[in-house]
Parts: C-alpha cells; structure tokens; sequence
C-alpha cells in the first residue's frame, strides 16, 4: 500500500473506532468496504484483527454492565459454528454470500421494528451466536445478529457485551482461517499499523459513550442493522 492509501485507511479506521467505541456497533460496516475498495485482499484478516484490541479496550471500559450469561451462550454457539463459516468461503460465491446474509439481516430488523420489546433468553442468545459465527468468519461482518439481540437492553450492556463476544469470536476466526490456510499471516500487518489510529478513535469514544440512551441506541441498532444488510447485498 502507498503512503496515501494507508492515510486514507487510518482516517476512516479512527471514525470507525469512535462510532463502534461509542455505540459498540459499526466498526466493521464502516471500514469493510472502503478496504474491499483499496484492497479486497485483505479482507476479512484486516477486520478480525483491527478489531480485536478495539473490542478489547471496549469490554475492559464497561466490564461491569457485561451479560455473562448471555455472553456465554453465544460463545458458544459461536464457536461451533465457526467452520462453517470457513465452508462457505470454500463452496458460495463471496457476492452471493453477501445477498443471503444482507437480505436476512434486512428482514430481521424490519421484524424488529413490529415487534414488542422483549428479553433474550438462550434460544435468542444461540441463534444469534450461530449466525455471528457463521458471517462474520465468512464476511468480517457479524454484528447485526448480536445488536438486534440486544436492542432492549442498556447501551452498557450491549456495548460490553458484544465486545466480549466479538472478541472470542475474532481469534477463533483468526486460528481457523491462518490454521487452515485460508488466510495469509501477511494480511494481518496492515491492521497493526493501524494500532494509533484504533487507539485515537477509541480514546475520542469515551467522551460520548455515556451520553446514548436506550431510545437512541435502539435506534442506531436498527439503522445498522438495516444498513449493513444493504451493504452486503450490494456486495460493496
């Protein structure tokens, strides 16, 4: 990459981690297609990795609101259905992946929008685990299945929460990919070069993490979920 290019993806990178670092969403929404733009190849190594000390840093800051319980089932899912997520890279066609799982996203936040609020319990916890695990090795996207999991809930939950099960899902994602060779150890350099640029973003973050409601972040979770689906269905 050039001087430039790398510049470019600093910036978008930092607005990137004060979004995620105030909400706890949109991380990757924001910096998947203007990677696929600079470099396809990059991708999903360059997210997992950039991501990981960012969700990290979010988990430690609110570590007191984290949903154990929940957090614990969708692991677990997560973790089993991590190959298949490498399955997919293997047998669908990456723009075909991303129509299926934008589409299903899209519908589900609609539903959202009808629904009355409710509680997660563990059939919650599992599917959304299952999904995660599933686009987020395939695309580098698996937020929308949490954040619609927890839309009801307080933005410190959500926000602690997802980070912690982001972050497992991350380095399990990471071993599958490097350990089957998926994935070139060479594609993770970049994201730590973008070390400075996480760590300005997500600093800026704590100046407005507190200020989120629960009518705002629902809000904003049903706009990146609606968001993101539009994204991957456009394949950009």
């Amino acid at each position: 990459m050039s001087p430039a290019t790398l510049l470019l993806l600093a910036v978008v990178v930092a607005v990137a981690a004060f979004v995620q670092g105030s909400s706890g969403l949109g991380f990757a929404l924001i910096v998947a297609p203007v990677t696929g733009l600079l470099d396809p190849t990059l991708l999903p190594v360059f997210l997992l990795v950039a991501m990981v000390p960012l969700n990290l840093y979010v988990a430690w800051r609110e570590r007191s609101a984290l949903d154990l319980r929940g957090a614990g089932w969708i692991t677990a899912a997560r973790l089993a259905a991590t190959p298949g997520g490498l399955m997919l890279l293997w047998v669908v066609p990456a723009e075909r992946l991303g129509l299926f799982v934008g589409v299903a996203t899209v519908l589900a936040a609609l539903a959202s929008l009808a629904a009355p609020s409710f509680t997660p319990g563990r059939t919650a916890y599992l599917g959304a685990g299952v999904v995660t695990g599933i686009t987020e090795t395939a695309t580098g996207v698996g937020g929308p299945p949490l954040a619609l999991v927890y839309q009801h809930r307080p933005p410190a939950e959500l926000r602690s929460t997802v980070a912690v099960c982001f972050l497992v899902g991350e380095l399990a994602s990471l071993a599958l990919l490097f350990g089957t060779g998926q994935s070139d150890i060479a594609q993770a350099w970049p994201a730590l070069l973008m070390l400075p640029a996480l760590a300005l973003g997500a600093g800026l973050s704590r100046l407005v993490h507190h200020r989120i409601n629960a009518p705002r972040m629902r809000l904003l979770v049903l706009g990146f979920a609606l968001v993101s689906g539009v994204v991957l269905m456009l394949g950009v």
